[in-house]
């Protein structure tokens, strides 16, 4: 099965198409969003949680230190640091259009 792949290109002709705009005026409001989610993930706080109602939750957050994990092409013992993970959940309607058969 071959994988389609969006960017954010892509992105931007959509929302020019769906609100009869054109791709230049269209572009720095979609660039303005992602670089907003963007900023507001990368903040520091403990858990950061960006809920985007009928779409889904984009979640940060902190990981422990692993002192004694293993490289498993070497099986090298290695430290891994302290660090942050991102997550995203999809909202109710978005699974529900996932879960129709194809």
């Amino acid at each position: 099965m071959k994988t389609q792949t969006y960017t954010k290109k892509d992105i931007v002709k959509r929302v020019a198409n769906q609100t009869n705009s054109s791709i230049d005026q269209t572009a720095p409001y979609v660039n303005e969003i992602f670089g907003a989610i963007r900023e507001m993930m990368s903040e520091d706080h403990g858990n950061i949680r960006i809920e985007v109602r009928n779409f889904g939750v984009f979640e940060v957050k902190p990981t422990k230190a692993k002192p004694r994990a293993r490289n498993p092409r070497t099986n090298e013992e290695v430290y891994v640091p302290a660090h942050k993970k991102s997550h995203f959940k999809p909202g109710k309607i978005l699974k529900q259009i996932l879960k129709q058969p194809i």
